[in-house]
């Protein structure tokens, strides 16, 4: 099924699907977990649109590419235009809608890629690699820095966490990333994993919440 964003009461977004923002390892539990440094400053990589998959539907995954590992992410969805130098109020205003994105990931393809200082694309950005909620609008939320998310995989919670254990919070997050790439609206930033990722198997059933506002249930195939 395509994907088209979407509002959490079955409304569409009048918003193309743009690019993905993506940043690892902000929060130091998952970079621990990973045996990853804990970066200065947030580390910043893309996904296209053709990685975007609704998350609602069963996750298809090929059995050749590897384990593919799901790391659990709050979503941004960009309704305005940042670039360049932007204050807080600027970046809070652009956020349209927040909801839920798994960042699909074929570790060992990464961790060889890595280890020859090779992109991660082949990794992070094929196709289906991005599965992503409807979205809430932010004042149907509690405050930014207190959104939680929980995932559960066959009744058992895996992930846990809370914007509040950010390493760069979202609207700095929003602001640095603006002085590098521009968010145009149809845009999504997703936000960084808690501890806790590991790897899907086919049959799984996966249960995903937002700040007890947003649920999402979805299964693996292949």
């Amino acid at each position: 099924m395509s994907y088209q964003h979407q509002f959490s009461d079955g409304s569409l977004a009048d918003l193309p699907m743009g690019k993905v923002v993506c940043v690892g390892r902000n929060y130091a539990e998952h970079a621990r977990e990973l045996n990853n440094p804990v970066p200065a400053e947030p580390l910043l990589f893309l996904k296209p649109s053709t990685s975007v998959v609704p998350l609602s539907e069963p996750l298809v995954l090929s059995a050749t590419r590897g384990p593919v590992h799901y790391e659990t992410e709050i979503a941004l969805l960009i309704g305005q235009p940042l670039t360049g130098k932007v204050d807080a109020e600027q970046a809070q205003a652009a956020i349209a809608g927040i909801g839920l994105a798994l960042d699909l990931t074929l570790r060992e393809l990464q961790d060889q890629l890595k280890a020859k200082a090779h992109p991660w694309e082949r990794a992070k950005a094929f196709d289906g690699a991005c599965p992503l909620s409807a979205f809430i609008t932010p004042d149907k939320t509690p405050a930014l820095d207190a959104l939680t998310l929980e995932l559960k995989i066959n009744g058992e919670i895996r992930q846990q966490g809370s914007s509040a254990d950010m390493i760069t919070p979202i609207i700095s997050l929003l602001q640095q990333i603006a002085t590098v790439f521009t968010l145009l609206p149809g845009d999504v930033v997703i936000t960084g994993t808690p501890a806790g990722v590991g790897v899907l198997n086919a049959g799984d059933r996966l249960e995903l919440d937002l700040a007890g506002q947003l649920q999402v249930a979805t299964s693996v195939t292949h």
